[in-house]
């Protein structure tokens, strides 16, 4: 049976109803109506009121249609429904990625699962739960019921108007109870908040950000640099207190105390913890070379300086120095915009590190032919300025390169330095050590960038910093402050896009012994498998979805066929 709560859409079985509104709604309270599945329940006057909700019914398909496994969008009262047959079973959830809108009946369907071809994401077939992400929204789910040959699809209208629902309903924090802090506005320190409040958790929840701006979409900054940080808030301002999660903005931590639970902020308050997340993130690294700190050298990290580059790069000649991620999607955003621009890095090609020489030859080659150029095997010296403003780079080949502005995509570091003498395991990088559990010490847990973790899938510990692994970093951390014992099972995924072209990858590979490619690297529609002892560590495609779906679904069930094996049958959805 599924209930309406304040606009809020759940299925019976939740804890939403003993947990969120203050209204002690339970399964004993709800009447049930004979041929009627929803309704919606109202505060007037403080107290609850139940109200018919207006029913959508649709004939959606015949059983003999169906096969077992297949996914198919159906209209349901002008919207489009994603009906799932499995294990014999009908069930019916919203049709698009709550992330970016993917068309999920494109993706891939797992054991009771399905995930988006686009960027991983993954929801429950019969909960709509989001369970692996980015996204922090879960799906609408509908009735279905078989009458004779008709499979039959029944909704509550108003759910039809979004495929999205968050899972929370208003809620005001009880006094007495613990206090649960987490610093970092990133994906990991939100999805923390809000797992929380799912789960019922009825303490205070604190969310203390360094940045001055609502947690916001961060991907997007290099992707399209002239956004504002309010067009791409995570969520509404009103959100917050309307969940009863405490923002506090312009919040930097300074200090960390173990003994006493504690957290100092740059502004001088102090607050208390019951259980603490660290996910503080990353910052940019500073190259050390003379005249780094010179004016219209940039980097790129928050909306303001993404806007800085963009305003000021126009019709300008620029120098990027770095060619991985950040360093190629600002220059694919600058093609077009500025008036020359040169790619200065110390390795062979783009991406080398990551998808070797063959996938970074072919991006370079995409970069070429929209006019960029590169200087590529040669470090950097030193940059030199005119009157305090950047001016030229020297290279170690000894070539000067002559420009306006300089954009450095140089990689980052844990902002992690405010916890140097707290007595937390860390690594030499600054990376705080923790276990399967993302469990610091007594109390604290780091999630997201600043995470050394244990990843199952290559059996060592390890620091990934994808916007996918924060957002599961944060509801894992959550579950484990609640008591709930999660361990991290995610399989890693990001994606890149350049001039309107995503490649996508999912795994961990550092080294391989060799790449299996099926498809052309040259004509830019393939998927490459990397592979190390005949194990496929990695996996990541152009133009060919939903393989890197489909391979995050094998890797995440231990189906994963062998490098052997692909070079045999190269079709992932014949493993799935």
């Amino acid at each position: 049976m599924v209930y309406q709560v304040n606009g809020h859409i759940f299925l019976e079985q939740y804890p939403i109803f003993s947990h969120y509104c203050n209204l002690a709604i339970s399964k004993s309270f709800l009447p049930r109506l004979t041929g009627q599945s929803t309704f919606s329940c109202q505060l007037r006057g403080g107290s609850p009121v139940l109200t018919m909700a207006e029913e959508v019914t649709a004939v959606v398909a015949k059983t003999g249609d169906f096969k077992d496994n297949e996914m198919r969008e159906v209209d349901v009262g002008g919207t489009k429904v994603l009906l799932i047959k499995q294990n014999g079973v009908f069930s019916a959830i919203g049709s698009k990625c709550t992330h970016y809108a993917a068309p999920l009946v494109k993706g891939c369907l797992g054991q009771g699962r399905v995930r988006c071809p686009w960027h991983g994401a993954c929801f429950n077939i019969k909960t709509g739960d989001i369970e692996d992400f980015p996204g922090l929204d879960g799906l609408q789910t509908y009735k279905v019921v078989v009458e004779g040959e008709d499979v039959v699809v029944k909704a509550d209208k108003k759910s039809l108007e979004s495929h999205k629902r968050t899972g929370i309903c208003p809620f005001a924090p009880k006094d007495g109870e613990k206090t649960f802090l987490i610093i970092g506005g990133g994906p990991a320190g939100l999805e923390c908040a809000e797992t929380l409040r799912r789960e019922g958790f009825k303490g205070k929840v604190i969310l203390a950000s360094r940045e001055n701006v609502l947690p916001y979409d961060r991907p997007k900054l290099s992707k399209a640099m002239s956004v504002t940080a309010e067009s791409i808030a995570l969520r509404a301002k009103e959100f917050y207190s309307t969940n009863g999660i405490d923002l506090r903005l312009g919040k930097e931590a300074t200090k960390l105390n173990l003994e006493e639970r504690k957290v100092t902020f740059a502004d001088g308050e102090s607050l208390s913890y019951d259980s603490l997340l660290l996910a503080t993130g990353s910052k940019p690294f500073v190259l050390p070379v003379a005249g780094f700190d010179l004016q219209n050298v940039l980097v790129l990290r928050e909306p303001s300086q993404a806007n800085e580059i963009a305003r000021e790069a126009t019709g300008k000649r620029v120098i990027v120095i770095g060619t991985s991620f950040i360093g190629m999607e600002a220059t694919a955003y600058l093609a077009g915009k500025a008036a020359k621009i040169t790619c200065v890095d110390m390795i062979s090609a783009p991406f080398v590190r990551v998808l070797g020489e063959k996938i970074g030859a072919m991006v370079q080659k995409m970069f070429e032919e929209k006019g960029v150029e590169f200087r590529l095997g040669s470090g950097v010296k030193e940059l030199k300025g005119t009157d305090g403003k950047f001016s030229s780079v020297v290279l170690s080949s000894g070539e000067t390169l002559e420009g306006d502005l300089c954009v450095a995509g140089v990689g980052v570091v844990p902002a992690t330095a405010f916890l140097k003498d707290s007595g937390l395991s860390m690594t030499k990088m600054g990376h705080i050590i923790v276990d399967k559990h993302l469990k610091a010490a007594a109390g604290v847990y780091a999630a997201g960038d600043v995470a050394q973790f244990p990843l199952p899938l290559v059996a060592h510990d390890t620091n990934i910093g994808h916007w996918q692994v924060a957002h599961k970093h944060g509801n894992v951390a959550a579950l484990n402050m609640l008591g709930k014992e999660t361990s991290f099972d995610s399989i890693p995924f990001f994606w890149t896009v350049l001039f309107n072209k995503s490649l996508r990858y999912c795994g961990h590979a550092l080294k391989w012994d060799e790449i299996i490619y099926n498809g052309s690297v040259d004509e830019r529609k393939f998927v490459a498998y990397y592979v190390k002892d005949d194990k496929v560590l990695a996996v990541c495609s152009l133009d060919s979805d939903p393989a890197v779906a489909q391979a995050a679904e094998l890797m995440y069930q231990s189906k994963m066929p062998s490098g052997s094996l692909l070079k045999k049958n190269s079709a992932l959805s014949s493993y799935l």
